[in-house]
């Protein structure tokens, strides 16, 4: 429904373009059946290039993703307003009576037209249908047919009034008629349609007087021709009848001096109207996220094995750990600066995961201190690739895959959510995740390289399974709440925005990217939430 109110109005914005032009600059003019075209090509332009747009695609960064209260909140918000009384409603049934009220006028009209012609005795002259009738109604034309009251005029008004008839028929200044008529109805409410209509009948007469007086001899006879017809107020709509007001702007436009032809500039004028029209209103502008070109990590997977080292693993145990990494996964595991305790308790280790071009390291030195434990995961996906890491990390994860404990598959893992400690390490373009094995209780972190990564992203890699890319460095992963902005008053950190009514709300705006932050700076990163209540 907006869209037809839309229409509507930038319709009528170019019917009123197009009256001003001729109204200002041609309507002195002497260029009778140019202004016709001109007019005729105002309305049919006021039809159609409203419909026409230019779509122009701009690209911006990918949105940052809101919680989803606050999309329930927004829905919530909409449906109330929704159950509002809608007055686009009472607007639209007003226009269809009136609409309807018009339309009812001009099927009296043809109906009228029809009594008039139906059963009468029609004389054919060449490419004319001449109709002699007894009413007391003006002399008109309704395309080949010009109907008169012969009895009421001498023989040389008579002349007179059938070469003016003769030409409206001849240039089908009917159709004229009716599609003037046709557009009054569909803008029944808009005044300009009604003094365009106006417009073109008038200029209808202008050129039907100036064909007709280049036949006629005598050109005073004609002009009292037209004093003598104005005494005739009877006339039949959706035709062109000899009788029209303003007789004496047709007798001046008559006399006229023919309009010098370097005045055809005016017809341009609108021109660059138009192309406003058309920049201001026509081009549709669409925004499209750019595809983020961090690598996809593959959200079917295969398996996860994890190979815990404890602080109390032996040497037979590391190695072991080594074989079994190198015969499954081909995958190269070194440890070196091992230092232990008097009771043979890891107080230092270095260990180095290479899986191809991926590389991964941890150092733990404690002094005197045992190491935290820690492990070595291998995620493997549906198509066979391998992502190796280290536990690093302190996060809490909920994750629900098939995991093994040194490469024995554990057919019954569950859901569980885990906490990690840990401890520095150092990698280069990790990915960092957390995975458990069902029958155990040691939490474990691990870090998985995935090499040629620039930015940082948090990607999903099956069920309820986070993985965060980073650069170079360790990152804490955190997707931080929007900044809310409600009546132009920042909101503190946690505010929650559920807490106001949705029946409260006036609207409700999202900004993101530099929009946020070219208004609010740094602090907007994370996108704006404008909310704007019904003071």
């Amino acid at each position: 429904m907006e869209a037809l109110f839309i229409y509507i109005i930038k319709s009528s914005g170019l019917m009123l373009l197009f009256y001003c032009a001729y109204f200002f600059l041609l309507r002195k003019e002497t260029f009778f059946n140019s202004n016709r075209w001109f007019l005729l090509s105002g309305l049919i332009v006021s039809a159609i290039l409203p419909l026409l747009t230019y779509t122009k695609v701009i690209w911006i960064n990918a949105a940052p993703q809101f919680n989803t209260d606050f999309q329930n909140f927004v829905s919530n918000a909409s449906q109330d307003e929704s159950s509002e009384f809608n007055w686009n409603y009472v607007i639209l049934g007003l226009y269809a009576a009136g609409l309807l009220i018009f339309l009812i006028k001009l099927a009296i009209d043809f109906y009228s037209l029809n009594s008039i012609i139906k059963g009468k005795k029609i004389k054919q002259q060449a490419d004319f249908k001449f109709i002699d009738i007894n009413e007391n109604i003006a002399p008109f034309s309704y395309f080949e047919y010009i109907v008169y009251n012969s009895s009421l005029y001498t023989a040389s008004e008579l002349e007179n009034i059938i070469e003016h008839e003769k030409v409206h028929s001849d240039q089908n200044h009917t159709l004229d008629v009716l599609v003037s008529r046709i557009f009054s109805i569909i803008f029944w409410f808009n005044p300009i349609v009604w003094l365009y209509k106006k417009a073109i009948m008038q200029n209808l007469e202008f050129i039907a007087d100036s064909e007709a007086a280049k036949k006629i001899q005598d050109k005073k006879a004609y002009q009292y021709t037209l004093l003598k017809i104005t005494t005739h107020e009877n006339c039949v709509a959706i035709t062109n009848h000899f009788y029209q007001s303003l007789i004496k702007k047709r007798i001046v436009m008559l006399n006229k001096n023919q309009s010098k032809r370097r005045n055809y500039w005016k017809y341009y004028a609108v021109i660059p109207a138009l192309v406003a029209f058309v920049l201001l209103f026509q081009i549709e502008v669409v925004a499209k996220e750019r595809q983020p070109n961090a690598k996809v990590v593959s959200t079917e997977i295969e398996s996860v094995d994890v190979y815990k080292i404890l602080k109390n693993s032996t040497d037979a145990e590391l190695k072991e750990i080594k074989e079994k990494l190198k015969k499954l996964h081909n995958i190269n595991f070194e440890v070196s600066q091992i230092k232990r305790n008097s009771e043979n308790e890891l107080t230092s280790i270095k260990v180095d995961i290479i899986n191809g071009s991926d590389k991964s390291q941890s150092i733990q030195t404690g002094g005197d201190k045992t190491i935290k434990d820690f492990g070595i995961i291998v995620i493997t996906d549906k198509n066979g690739k391998k992502k190796a890491g280290i536990q690093t990390s302190d996060e809490k994860i909920t994750v629900s895959k098939k995991v093994s404990m040194d490469g024995k598959t554990n057919k019954n893992s569950e859901r569980k959510t885990i906490t990690t400690n840990t401890e520095s390490n150092v990698n280069t373009n990790s990915i960092t995740s957390t995975k458990t094995n069902s029958d155990a209780n040691t939490n474990i972190s691990t870090t998985v390289i995935i090499n040629k990564d620039n930015n940082t992203k948090v990607i999903t890699t099956g069920t309820s399974t986070a993985v965060a890319v980073s650069n170079g460095t360790k990152t804490n992963i955190k997707i931080s709440s929007p900044l809310v902005i409600v009546d132009g008053e920042e909101m503190p950190a946690g505010f929650d925005y559920n807490s106001i009514k949705p029946t409260d709300i006036e609207s409700v705006n999202v900004l993101t990217g530099v929009n946020a932050t070219g208004q609010y700076g740094n602090k907007a990163s994370n996108g704006v939430i404008e909310i704007e209540t019904k003071k």
